[in-house]
């Protein structure tokens, strides 16, 4: 399973059945056969934002306290993670095109609310995605997600909104074609 590795997109197939991933896109962040894997969900909101989960030195008040919050997945979601464009802050893992993940949060923070990072270049989540040793493989084999291998460029430039349907329509064919499956066919 060559294709799974960090950045690749794992779309899940219209008829998965499985509420924490129906329609979902999900940017894997780490991938090992032998300890498991990691991985955001990029297209399910939450109703909550920075604000709700963290105290901030300045309080509500700061444009970063109004950042959305989406859900990463459902394993521990009292956990915070984040995405973002910054390729200097410290400890943090290049996914590929211009993604990071994780790094030095505080230092993060702190060029948010100084105003020198700008928030579009920031997606924050609570929970994640995780999968133990073999799992995905097998899930991937049994066709419950399509893999877009190095598509980790993608997590910026499509709206949450569209983009289960957008990224299958990017890829075209027969994936062009699941992007209009409906949601319940049996209300056809």
């Amino acid at each position: 399973m060559s294709r799974l590795r960090p950045g690749s997109l794992l779309i899940s197939q219209p008829f998965l059945g499985d509420p924490n991933f129906e329609r979902t896109v999900v940017l894997l962040c780490s991938h090992s056969e032998e300890e498991g894997s990691f991985g955001l969900v990029l297209n399910r909101p939450s109703p909550l934002q920075l604000g709700d989960v963290l105290e901030l030195q300045g309080g509500d008040a700061l444009p970063a306290a109004r950042l959305p919050l989406g859900v990463g997945g459902p394993v521990q979601p009292d956990t915070l993670h984040y995405l973002h464009q910054q390729a200097h802050l410290a400890q943090a893992q290049h996914l590929g095109g211009e993604v990071y993940w994780g790094g030095d949060f505080g230092q993060l923070l702190n060029q948010l609310i100084t105003g020198q990072v700008p928030p579009e270049q920031i997606r924050l989540y609570v929970g994640y995605s995780g999968w133990t040793a073999g799992q995905l493989a097998e899930e991937v084999r049994e066709n419950v997600w399509i893999v877009e291998p190095n598509a980790a460029a993608k997590v910026f430039t499509l709206t949450t909104d569209a983009f289960w349907q957008s990224i299958l329509r990017e890829k075209g064919g027969r994936y062009r074609m699941l992007s209009n499956y409906p949601t319940d066919p049996r209300l056809n």
